[in-house]
């Protein structure tokens, strides 16, 4: 694996198969020299033609949309270049109505016009529509590809960018087609984050939080000290601490549960509902927001339901207003059930859904989908 030793943290995870999440300030001046040093053989789709010498990459796409690239898409390639790669770019219009398979498509025909291999690798320099995409693409070209992730956005750091979920979205619902597909490379450049826009990091932190109540008490009682959102963003070594600390706790998640049959599920904390919020609102809202809301809800179902006591819900509706988040939803049960019925969460006449038993502490309980409705009711929605 890497010699990261020059960076404030590294964290392996050794799920299907090895790679090494990376996170310093400055280290996007680095991606080169630490793509090279992957060499062949070493992360996901390490498939090879079998030619003599076969192995090293010499080739990147680097996939990002409009506007990060328009910040760091120069910085990205020079260090690439530097490196001695061959690169081709691809960019795309942001947000999440790019996630598509027009995008998809132009993303496996730019890799092939640039005459990529097996032996070859994407890089995704963004946020996790970009992460997701470009990783569905590796996972995809020539039967799989490795590919790198440099994520650009808290919510990426954190969570999407570690675990190798990959896909994209279809008209009746979110992340509908993917591969589990494991990433070479994470590499977090906590510095990446200071022009996020306040929204976008507010979406981030939603789930950073759901990382906290669902593995980790002492993880929210650091939260619960910061005073507002500029204190946390403030705080440089906090941000790396707790960016380092959320990923720990989804690489541990993963490699007991890799592809989401069980433990993984309790990553889903929240979700259900806000991926129904996030559809009814036709993806106008950020994830992170729909989530918080998600979590809300659940949080107030499980409580009227006698799974925890009432100061589980009321913390953590205490945290999320601190941090700008909402904890509650314009839509009531009725907007919001069509695409809850739909989500990939429900298997047959059932839903996974996860509800709190104390801070840091949920658990994992189907439920019939006949009584989807009188639980969001018992959440608040009407």
């Amino acid at each position: 694996m890497i010699n990261a030793s020059k960076y404030l943290k590294k964290i392996c995870v050794n799920a299907s198969s090895e790679y090494d999440v990376v996170i310093g300030n400055g280290a996007i001046d680095l991606a080169g020299e630490l793509i090279s040093a992957l060499g062949g053989g070493s992360g996901s789709g390490n498939a090879f033609c079998g030619c003599p010498g076969c192995g090293k990459a010499s080739k990147l796409l680097l996939v990002s949309d409009d506007t990060v690239y328009s910040l760091y898409g120069e910085k990205a390639a020079e260090t690439l270049k530097k490196a001695g790669f061959e690169l081709s770019e691809f960019v795309f219009p942001h947000g999440e109505s790019s996630k598509n398979l027009d995008t998809y498509a132009g993303i496996l025909s730019r890799a092939l016009e640039s005459g990529l291999t097996r032996n070859d690798m994407f890089v995704a320099l963004g946020g996790g529509v970009t992460g997701d995409l470009a990783g569905f693409a590796a996972a995809t070209f020539k039967r799989g590809i490795r590919f790198v992730q440099i994520p650009t956005t808290l919510l990426s750091a954190v969570d999407a960018s570690v675990g190798g979920k990959t896909g994209i979205d279809l008209d009746g619902g979110k992340n509908q087609v993917g591969a589990f597909h494991q990433p070479s490379l994470v590499l977090c450049d906590p510095e990446l984050l200071e022009t996020l826009p306040e929204d976008q990091f507010r979406s981030g932190l939603a789930e950073v939080i759901k990382t906290a109540m669902i593995a980790d008490e002492a993880l929210f009682e650091t939260l619960a000290r910061y005073k507002d959102l500029q204190e946390f963003r403030a705080d440089k070594e906090g941000l790396i601490k707790v960016t380092g600390r959320c990923v720990e706790i989804k690489r541990d998640i993963v490699l007991a549960d890799e592809f989401d049959r069980g433990e993984r599920m309790l990553l889903n904390f929240g979700h259900p509902v806000g991926h129904g919020i996030e559809a009814k609102s036709g993806f106008a809202m950020l994830h992170g927001f729909a989530v918080a809301a998600g979590m809300a809800v659940a949080a107030r179902a499980a409580c009227n339901r006698n799974y925890c006591p009432d100061a589980v819900p009321a913390a953590l509706e205490t945290v999320l207003e601190k941090f700008g988040l909402p904890a509650d939803t314009e839509y009531g049960a009725d907007d919001i059930l069509p695409f809850i019925y739909g989500d990939k969460k429900a298997a047959g006449k059932l839903i996974n859904l996860v509800v709190p038993r104390s801070i840091g502490k949920c658990e994992i309980t189907p439920l019939p989908l006949s009584g989807l409705e009188e639980f969001l009711y018992d959440g608040g929605l009407r």
